[in-house]
């Protein structure tokens, strides 16, 4: 337990020099611009593949219940609020922790192996700046976007699933999603992904950039940096939905 408090806090003094550092001079937008392409854009199809998967299956579960209770109409509102309110965020921070973060610890526990790390700051160069802070900084940024990309897609495989058993055109599946949608349904959800994204950010460059274990700790701090922000990206969900209702009680509609 004592470990496990020690981790806790050595984490938590990096993530808040990670984020002092990136108010810092020199901003490095062109390492920001690059691991928001690593990470975004890289995860992208991932992203939509598993919400179209998503949107489709939960249709087919949910209509013929809804039929039951003669309330099919209301099946892309329960889609659409799903989505938005949990399934997207929550689904996009687990895949981003297996797909990037496991990425950015290897890197970094590869960089630290190979002394590329005590080469760059022999020359002077504040490595953390350089190679923690950005990755950081497009984990924050991308977690948002790619939430949205998994939300619409989840909504495209459940109109299409919609569409086969019932043949609801798509202006009224739209109009049924989001007749009842208000922002407070939108925005707090999906804003909170960037905790997701700061916190996977954070643990994979941790476990990745203190790693001292030559190559034998690039494996381990892939593993590490998957499965801990996994964990912590599910208790966050919990605390943070609390927040949201406490806060938008709307949002909870």
């Amino acid at each position: 337990m004592t470990n496990v408090f020690e981790l806790a806090g050595k984490m938590s003094l990096f993530g808040l020099r990670a984020a002092i550092d990136s108010f810092r001079r020199p901003f490095e937008g062109g390492q920001i611009v690059g691991q928001l392409g690593e990470i975004g854009a890289n995860t992208l199809p991932l992203v939509i593949a598993s919400g179209f998967a998503l949107g489709a299956v939960m249709t087919l579960h949910t209509h013929s219940m809804l039929v039951m209770f003669g309330a099919s109409a209301i099946s892309p509102a329960v889609q659409a609020l799903a989505f938005f309110l949990e399934i997207g965020p929550l689904v996009t921070g687990l895949l981003v922790a297996g797909r990037a973060g496991s990425g950015i610890g290897a890197v970094l526990a590869d960089m630290r192996a190979t002394e590329q790390i005590d080469g760059m700051e022999s020359l002077s160069l504040d490595s953390f700046k350089f190679l923690v802070v950005p990755r950081i900084i497009a984990c924050t940024l991308a977690l948002p976007l790619l939430t949205l990309f998994l939300d619409f897609s989840g909504l495209a495989g459940g109109f299409l699933s919609e569409y086969a058993t019932s043949r609801v055109s798509l202006p009224l599946y739209i109009y049924r999603a989001f007749s009842n949608f208000q922002w407070a349904n939108f925005w707090p959800p999906t804003l909170k992904t960037c905790v997701f994204g700061f916190t996977i950010g954070t643990i994979s460059s941790f476990f990745g950039y203190t790693t001292n274990e030559g190559a034998q700790g690039v494996g381990k701090a892939a593993t590490n940096s998957v499965v801990v922000s996994s964990l912590i990206i599910i208790l966050l969900d919990v605390l943070l939905i609390k927040v949201i209702f406490f806060l938008f009680p709307e949002s909870a509609l």
